[in-house]
């Protein structure tokens, strides 16, 4: 079964503002890539290289990134920079497909905007500001879950009491080990009035029949069309499940951890680790 992939990136970025003003949020690097690459990566690890951004206006940046750069790998090429060179090449061989949210009405309505592009395949939306790092695949584990049971299945991760009211939040049965049989979503809920707290993280693997859910799904928290609302409408046709991830999160989005994302990569470069290690002993703190 051929899968394809949805990346939202059209948001303002408002919590990076003013850096955002003019640059993509997906476009903030973590060491020398920015995170919108890490994303992308994860969908060519998983052999999904059917790639849609959803983007808007001020989002240029990320397409020219992905684009190729004859001038640049010419310069590199004379300059006998191969490494570097190979690098850049690679970025430019994915092939990646865009189209605009025209008006910023929720992250629902922004995969409203892949129906053509998905034209009745399953699909992968992962958004653009996170990057996930697991033993294993994250994207490779919810394909392997929807060829098992023909429904659709979200990514979850267990959140700290205070930091529910950020998050949709799931209700819903264990059924084994990591998978969840999802009964309802609250759209982030008072923490003393959640179901539980296994939060939605942004990666959800849909059939079609989303669509027509998202079409009939009116605005609300926000007054944006929320994706949460939407799969209340679908859990109404066919069941759905939630699979716990176990990897490590960074949530680009937030300046704090795009800053200790810096910091981690950083640990694990060979190149980096020493300097990074001596910086922070000498910190005067």
């Amino acid at each position: 079964m051929k899968f394809k992939g949805v990346i939202p990136v059209a948001g303002f970025g408002t919590r990076f503002l003013p850096i955002t003003k003019a640059q993509p949020k997906e476009m903030l690097p973590v060491i020398d890539k920015p995170v919108i690459q890490y994303v992308v990566e994860e969908f060519i690890d998983a052999e999904i290289d059917n790639i849609l951004m959803i983007t808007g206006r001020e989002k240029r940046g990320i397409e020219d990134h992905f684009d190729k750069s004859i001038g640049l790998e010419m310069l590199l090429k004379d300059a006998g920079k191969d490494e570097i060179l190979k690098k850049i090449e690679e970025i430019s061989n994915i092939s990646v497909f865009y189209t605009r949210q025209k008006d910023r009405k929720g992250l629902g309505d922004a995969i409203l905007q892949a129906e053509n592009f998905v034209d009745g395949n399953p699909f992968i939306t992962h958004v653009g500001d996170t990057i996930l790092i697991a033993d294993k695949n994250p994207l490779k584990e919810l394909m392997e879950i929807y060829n098992k049971h023909k429904k659709p299945v979200i990514l979850f991760e267990r959140v700290k009491k205070e930091d529910i009211e950020k998050y949709g939040i799931i209700d819903g049965k264990k059924i084994s080990d990591k998978l969840y049989k999802i009964e309802h979503l609250v759209e982030k809920p008072k923490k003393e009035e959640a179901p539980s707290n296994i939060a939605i993280i942004g990666v959800y693997l849909f059939d079609s029949k989303i669509f027509d859910c998202i079409k009939r799904t009116k605005p609300g928290v926000g007054n944006e069309i929320q994706i949460t609302d939407a799969i209340n409408l679908l859990l109404e046709e066919e069941d759905i499940y939630a699979y716990e991830y176990a990897g490590n999160r960074y949530d680009i989005g937030n300046p704090y951890l795009w800053l200790t994302a810096n910091i981690e990569f950083a640990l694990k470069r060979e190149d980096l680790r020493e300097d990074i290690v001596k910086f922070m002993k000498n910190l005067n703190l």
